[in-house]
């Protein structure tokens, strides 16, 4: 063989390299980004209960009398918002 042919032999076995290393990193990297999307998903889920639970608690110090004047008020907005909310949706519903 001469040198040139040599020479495209390499080029071509790098370049074969080179293409399974981009196709391996492309799998790669849609494994993350899925894996993204689903710690994405869980962090959400984890929001929700959280904001869920802390709901409950303020419910429950209201049923128990346990709050203070400063929390009666915010549970008191709090109320107030969710009752403004739901006549909303309801005038939406009637149109």
């Amino acid at each position: 063989m001469t040198e040139t042919e040599v020479q495209l032999k390499r080029i071509h076995t790098k370049l074969q390299q080179l293409l399974k290393q981009h196709s391996a990193l492309q799998k790669e990297n849609s494994q993350l980004k899925e894996e993204l999307h689903n710690v994405k998903k869980q962090a959400a889920a984890q929001d929700e209960n959280t904001e869920s639970l802390k709901q409950q608690v303020a419910v429950l110090k209201y049923s128990n009398g346990d709050m203070n004047e400063a929390d009666k008020k915010e549970f008191e907005k709090k109320i107030n918002l969710y009752v403004k909310e739901i006549d909303r949706c309801i005038v939406m519903l009637s149109q």
